[in-house]
């Protein structure tokens, strides 16, 4: 008889009270649980300890939950998310949700109910994993994004452009999705650095600018006089498509 291995859930979460109630009562219901007390270390194990379900906290040191949130979705859109915070305003919950989060609920909160969000955001995620696993490669579709005479394919990391057909590396297209699913808007780098790298500080914005500068010379006609990754002084920079 094949042996079920227990579901694994991340409980990203500063208050000691709380984190260790959620561990207790999840466990009671089966499940595998690691707490990160703060942003950094909640990415770490991200990698580390590859959960089927994170619940995230907003407020936390090092690393804001949604700088987490967005750092996840650039690598992984499936795993549901469930953010558990003391913002509680429509407009907290919009911007969770924007940004890719699953569900979101308030604190204080009733035990019972999150329990029931756990159990159908996994049940969930289970149905859209069967899904998948029962298209074949013929009908899967590439995730192809088009500006210009460009084209960049992230599902084989491969990108048409100026330069030719070139090969793009993980990193560079971590930071295209992010300058993607912000186009209009105005990254400042400390927040590229936030969410492409998972670094809250001691990193230095070269590393953004010298992205920046290759991106230019991948996907601009004029590399000098950039239409696509436009720079606003001493802020960051814009995707303009």
């Amino acid at each position: 008889m094949t042996e079920i291995k227990p579901q694994k859930v991340l409980v990203v979460e500063d208050e000691p009270h709380i984190s260790e109630g959620l561990k207790l009562n999840l466990k009671l219901k089966g499940f595998l649980v690691k707490i990160a007390p703060d942003g950094p270390t909640g990415l770490a194990q991200w990698k580390e300890f590859e959960p089927h379900l994170i619940i995230l906290d907003v407020m936390l040191p090092g690393l804001d939950g949604l700088s987490i949130l967005q750092h996840i979705r650039l690598e992984d859109e499936r795993i549901p998310i469930l953010i558990l915070s003391a913002k509680n305003t429509a407009e907290d919950r919009i911007k969770g949700f924007k940004n890719g989060v699953d569900d979101y609920l308030t604190k204080p909160f009733h035990l019972d109910e999150f329990l029931l969000r756990v159990d159908r955001l996994l049940t969930r995620a289970q149905w859209q994993n069967n899904e998948i696993k029962k298209k074949t490669p013929q009908n899967e579709i590439k995730d192809i994004y088009i500006f210009g005479a460009n084209s960049i394919d992230f599902q084989n990391g491969n990108a048409t452009c100026h330069a030719g057909d070139i090969s793009l590396t993980e990193q560079e297209l971590k930071l295209l999705k992010l300058f993607i699913s912000n186009r209009g808007s105005v990254l400042p780098r400390k927040k590229i650095l936030e969410i492409g790298w998972g670094y809250a500080v001691g990193t230095s914005s070269r590393t953004v600018d010298n992205f920046v500068v290759r991106f230019r010379k991948y996907f601009e006609k004029n590399p000098k006089k950039p239409a696509y990754f436009v720079s606003k002084r001493s802020v960051g920079y814009v995707f303009d498509h």
